[in-house]
């Protein structure tokens, strides 16, 4: 099986998921489940079925996410010295040439990707064409609207 980049933080983030899951969402869907037993008539029974549907979630979600952790290649940017190139996990800061406004982001993992933090999935058109780019070049990126050109302005590991 492949790995799965994923920064430090990504990880550590998963891995509090995983915790919460297994140690509180996990024991409270067994105690609903019991309850609902209970009740009574398990055919009729909404809160059971609920329970059920609730549990499902909960153990797909576990062994996603240790799925992800066991192929996970864990990277940390503050230890990477690409010599000044983009590659996944740092932090680049792009003008647009056409407009002139300035985004920062920083290429992580599909799981941490998160847009409004500035944090774009290593997979994105954009992360892409920046992926090997340096300070000063051009990276022209196909968007919805059109041709994007962005100069990237800084390459930063951290």
């Amino acid at each position: 099986m492949a790995t799965l980049p994923i920064t430090k933080r990504g990880a550590d983030k998963l891995k509090a998921e995983l915790h919460q899951l297994k140690a509180f969402e996990r024991p409270a869907v067994i105690n609903a489940i019991a309850e609902a037993r209970a009740q009574g008539d398990l055919s009729e029974n909404a809160e059971y079925e609920s329970a059920k549907d609730k549990q499902g979630f909960v153990e797909g979600r576990i062994q996603e996410i240790e799925g992800k952790l066991s192929v996970a290649q864990v990277i940390d940017p503050a230890e990477l010295d690409a010599g000044g190139r983009v590659v996944f996990g740092t932090t680049v800061d792009l003008e647009d040439e056409e407009t002139g406004q300035k985004v920062t982001y920083q290429i992580v993992g599909e799981d941490e990707a998160d847009l409004k933090h500035g944090l774009i999935n290593i997979n994105s058109p954009i992360a892409r064409a920046l992926i090997g780019k340096e300070e000063g070049d051009v990276a022209e990126v196909q968007a919805p609207g059109g041709l994007r050109r962005y100069e990237v302005v800084a390459v930063r590991y951290c």
